[in-house]
């Protein structure tokens, strides 16, 4: 199997790496290849299992959360 060395790894990406990695109780180099097998070779999803996982998290949202004004005042924030 081939090898690869990274040089001039930032040092906040390279802790990022590792602090990810140990969540995942992988080692720094099979997290490295996680990432990029995601990068690389994105998984498809179906419009079908898109538009499930959109209603699942409708479901969870409180359609009383906001007020009309609360959202109006969202919406026009920072606008001259």
């Amino acid at each position: 199997m081939p090898a690869l060395t990274i040089k001039n790894i930032p040092d906040d990406l390279y802790s990022e790496l590792k602090h990810v990695a140990k969540q995942h109780h992988r080692s720094i180099n099979s997290e490295v290849i996680i990432c990029l097998k995601r990068s690389l070779f994105p998984q498809k999803v179906s419009p079908e299992d898109k538009l499930i996982e959109i209603r699942t998290l409708r479901a969870q949202i409180d359609p009383n959360a906001f007020t009309d004004e609360e959202i109006e005042q969202a919406i026009n924030e920072g606008r001259p």
